[in-house]
């Protein structure tokens, strides 16, 4: 890749990306190449490898043909399904009262640092640092005190995941690295400000979704659960007898769930146009969405302890764009605020490219800190 370039695979539910691009100003994305392929997907675990071996070496060749470049170094986001992100306290105390030094943020990190059977350790991130005068700060180099204590956060990559990929990329003499898409997505679509104080982040994708509760540059809790525009999909399909997966998602975008006077019209089906009864569509859409948000909205429950009562959730991914009245709805599950969130750039403001557009950014970052440190951990999230 070009000298600012990076590579990233995006994996999601139902399609994989390769994307090279690179970081321009107010934190935009340059992409020199992108390309997409569907695949089989995954429930846990992938349910065809193969298949996602085709789909990724597709891209890569596609990538490569394009940008007239070999890939060496490619970073792979873990969507939440895979990863195991794990909060944890850390306290430092020093002889006296001195300046503190990058070195003692490394300490911090791999004193925490723990084994976890079945996955591998593959990034640690702060959510806040605290010095012995009670300051809370992002960034504590360069401040004195006598102690420093550290909220942290360990991401979990599960082996079976990388095991999977290093089996497709085992001939390619490429390098692999591993980034938490969901922490991603996370850092680089909400605000600093409001992660100071805790926000709830939802990735509503084909199949699979997750939600995490951050804080700072870090999170607090995670879930994933295998529900997503899939599975309205499969409902629609049902009640209504369509046969072709694409019809059941054209039918989608038509539902207007609090429509007034909706009724029966005609709709046109790749088998031909059909009666459709759009009251009928609404309530099987809310049925759906119902679904999705059931092991979300108990999951918030249980983090009453973390000040959330009147954080809104904001909604990204590519799993309910386009369906209107679904915030609406799931504002009322939640009985909070439920807000759509996208990449504020042009062409590419739309929640599908949530996932890509930050994990760019955060493999950009990366791969920069890369060439001045060789620290492990940093206070901004990455790994180094």
């Amino acid at each position: 890749m070009g000298r600012g370039s990076v590579a990233v695979l995006d994996v999601r539910s139902a399609e994989v990306t390769v994307a090279v691009g690179e970081r321009g100003v107010n934190r935009t994305i340059v992409f020199n190449a992108s390309h997409t392929e569907s695949y089989g997907g995954y429930f846990h675990r992938f349910f065809d490898e193969d298949k996602l071996a085709e789909a990724i070496y597709a891209c890569i060749s596609s990538v490569e043909r394009i940008t007239s470049r070999r890939i060496r170094k490619l970073y792979v986001g873990v969507p939440g399904e895979f990863v195991t992100a794990v909060p944890r306290d850390r306290n430092a105390g020093f002889p006296k009262r001195r300046k503190i030094r990058a070195g003692d943020l490394d300490a911090l990190f791999e004193g925490g640092a723990r084994v976890l059977e079945g996955s591998r350790l593959i990034r640690g991130t702060s959510m806040i640092y605290v010095t012995a005068d009670n300051r809370r700060v992002v960034d504590p180099i360069g401040l004195t005190s006598t102690s420093l204590y550290g909220l942290l956060s360990y991401y979990y990559c599960r082996e079976d995941f990388a095991a999977a990929m290093e089996k497709i990329f085992a001939k390619m003499k490429i390098e692999l690295l591993y980034l938490p898409a969901d922490l991603a997505m996370a850092t680089y679509l909400i605000p600093a400000e409001t992660r100071d104080e805790c926000a709830i982040l939802l990735d509503c994708g084909e199949a699979s979704s997750s939600v995490s509760v951050v804080l700072g540059g870090g999170t607090l809790a995670q879930i994933a659960h295998p529900v997503g525009r899939a599975q309205l999909a499969a409902r629609v399909m049902q009640t209504f007898g369509i046969g072709d997966y694409s019809d059941a998602l054209r039918l989608l975008t038509r539902a207007n769930l609090f429509a007034k006077g909706a009724g029966t019209r005609e709709f046109p089906l790749s088998d031909g146009p059909r009666e459709i009864d759009f009251r009928l569509l609404a309530e099987v859409v809310k049925d759906g969405l119902d679904e999705i948000c059931e092991p979300f909205a108990a999951f918030l429950e249980d983090c009453t302890g973390r000040d959330l009562e009147f954080r809104p959730v904001y909604v990204t991914g590519e799993g309910l764009f386009g369906i209107r009245g679904a915030l609406e709805h799931m504002s009322k599950r939640f009985s909070r605020v439920t807000e759509m969130i996208a990449p504020d750039l042009p062409y590419y403001n739309t929640p599908a490219m949530s996932s890509r557009i930050a994990l760019v950014d955060m493999a950009y970052e990366d791969h920069n800190e890369r060439k001045f440190s060789k620290r492990f951990f940093n206070t901004s999230g990455g790994s180094i």
